[in-house]
């Protein structure tokens, strides 16, 4: 009878854990998604949008489809950054480890929106709303013990098309030239980041690239200069 009894609740556990493993398999893209617009819109205070996810529960590969990060309250782009597709390997036996290594994470072709503001960029606020939300969701002296940590052996952010603009342009945009991005064992040496150092890292990346390949300050004395002469032609147009 205990015998009986035992197999029965063997069987039962059994059934349970493929239900799980069933459901999980067949909700998995649907929570990733909630997980990456509800965590990216609280971490950047800003509308993050998703369209698809689709992962491999069994080799951990899957993609990202029409990613929209917007701005920051403030600014009147549509967005910040937008990509049709960001491909993802995950090294399927550590999901259930306290670090996961994701193998490569390959961003291609996003399109960028570099906006200054009335004090600072949007890439600034980005990196500003972002180190604020890994500050208060990390209490004091328990970093180490704060969720799960991610490694990540290889991302990449190629083909980029960007594009800046300012009050003075009113609404136009000047296309800039951005260099690839390759960043290489993020968070191994310190045994993983979290998903908001994550973000950070890279929102730091492009805002990095964006700052060396392009100037508020250049573009705004140029367009101060152009006045000027312009000034100076129609006074001289009139002999004054």
């Amino acid at each position: 009878m205990i015998k009986r009894i035992a197999l029965i609740v063997g069987l039962l556990v059994f059934v349970a854990a493929a239900a799980g493993v069933w459901w999980l398999s067949r909700n998995l893209d649907d929570i990733a998604k909630s997980a990456i617009q509800n965590y990216g819109s609280a971490m950047t205070e800003a509308k993050v949008r998703v369209g698809a996810v689709h992962l491999s529960p069994t080799d951990g590969k899957g993609s990202i489809h029409d990613l929209n990060v917007g701005n920051p309250k403030g600014f009147k782009t549509a967005h910040a950054l937008q990509v049709g597709k960001i491909e993802v390997d995950v090294d399927i036996a550590t999901v259930a480890d306290n670090v996961i290594v994701i193998r490569r994470i390959a961003i291609e072709a996003p399109d960028v929106i570099y906006e200054k503001g009335e004090s600072l960029t949007n890439f600034d606020a980005l990196m500003r709303n972002i180190s604020l939300y890994i500050g208060e969701s990390t209490p004091s002296g328990s970093r180490g013990n704060v969720g799960r940590k991610l490694i990540v052996d290889s991302l990449t952010i190629r083909a980029a098309r960007a594009h800046a603009t300012a009050p003075l342009l009113n609404g136009k945009v000047v296309d800039i030239d951005l260099p690839d991005i390759t960043l290489r064992n993020i968070g191994r040496a310190q045994g993983g980041v979290s998903p908001g150092e994550l973000g950070g890292i890279v929102a730091n990346a492009i805002r990095a690239r964006l700052v060396a390949s392009f100037s508020f300050d250049r573009m705004l004395q140029s367009g101060s200069q152009v006045l000027d002469k312009a000034g100076a032609a129609i006074k001289g147009l009139f002999g004054k």
